[in-house]
This record gives C-alpha cells, structure tokens and sequence, in this order.
C-alpha cells in the first residue's frame, strides 16, 4: 500500500504481489474487510511505537525535547505508509478514527513540550498544531517539491540546520 496507495487494497492485486493464491489469503483473513481491519491495526502498532517513543521523552528538557520529537517525526522510515494511510482515511471512517487518534497522541505531546518550554496552554496548542501541520505538508509534498524548497539538505538524512531553524521560528515570543 505505502508503493501503489488504495490501488493495491484489492484481492486480484494483493495477491500477485505477495505471490499467494486466493486460498491462502483466505486462509489468513475471513475476507478484504478483514485484511483492512489487520492492516490498520499494524500501522497503528508503528505509529503506537513512535508515539511511544516520542511520549518517553517527558524528562528531556523541552527545547531539546521538540528538537528530538522533530528529528524523530522528520525520520522516512514511514512516510510512504503514513501518506498512503492518510489517503485511506479520507473514504474510510475506520481509517480517519485510527488517523485522528494518532494525530491527537503526538499534538498534545508536542503541546505538553511548548507547555513546559513556558508558553501558555493557548499559544502551546497553536505552536504545536503550526508544527504538526508543517509536518503532514512536508509528508505530502513531492520529491521534486521538496527539494526546490530544501535544496542539498534533503541529501542529508537529518536535515537538521533546517529543522533547528524551524523549531527556533516556533519558540519566539
């Protein structure tokens, strides 16, 4: 799904793909409904360890803490799966719940850090839905797109001169 999108959702296709027959699929899932149901609970599984991961950094001190939430949300390791998913989730009401309460976990973990970086619960809550929504439109934008934005530092896996001039614009005053 995160290499084709919706496309690879259907039987004939799956199947070719993972060079199974039809029986086998059957074998591991009652039917396409519940080939999709196991495929939301595996992305939630991934999105569940970055979460997590991202939640055990309560005891870093908050500005190096929304550095590493950054470094680790600007990570490839999911973005095709993460885009696909979203896609999904915008026919899906199954999908968007899943999506939402994703989106939910890591906002109000980035809100918590702004929170105790000082600002207010108000202007924690805009910052963080500013870098979150900052996130999905760099998740969304092409290759081409990116790299007339970000030029050579795409090159880089880190990024992060970018990434600490951003989180710098976000904690003025």
């Amino acid at each position: 799904m995160a290499e084709e999108g919706l496309s690879s959702l259907k039987l004939d296709q799956l199947c070719a793909r993972l060079g199974v027959t039809k029986g086998s699929f059957y074998w591991h899932f009652a039917d396409m409904e519940g080939y999709r149901h196991a495929l939301v609970e595996a992305w939630a599984q991934f999105r569940d360890e970055d979460r997590d991961e991202i939640e055990g950094l309560r005891e870093v001190e908050p500005r190096e803490r929304l550095a590493l939430m950054m470094a680790l949300l600007a990570r490839p390791r999911l973005w095709k799966l993460e885009r696909a998913m979203r896609e999904w989730a915008r026919s899906d009401k199954t999908v968007a719940a899943a999506v939402l309460s994703a989106d939910r976990r890591m906002v109000r973990a980035v809100q918590q850090a702004f929170c105790d970086y000082g600002f207010d619960a108000d202007e924690a809550e805009m910052r963080a839905n500013t870098a979150f929504a900052a996130g999905l439109g760099l998740l969304h934008m092409s290759g081409s797109a990116l790299k007339g934005l970000f030029g050579s530092a795409l090159k880089r896996q880190t990024a992060a001169p970018e990434r600490n001039w951003f989180l710098e614009f976000l904690l003025r005053e």
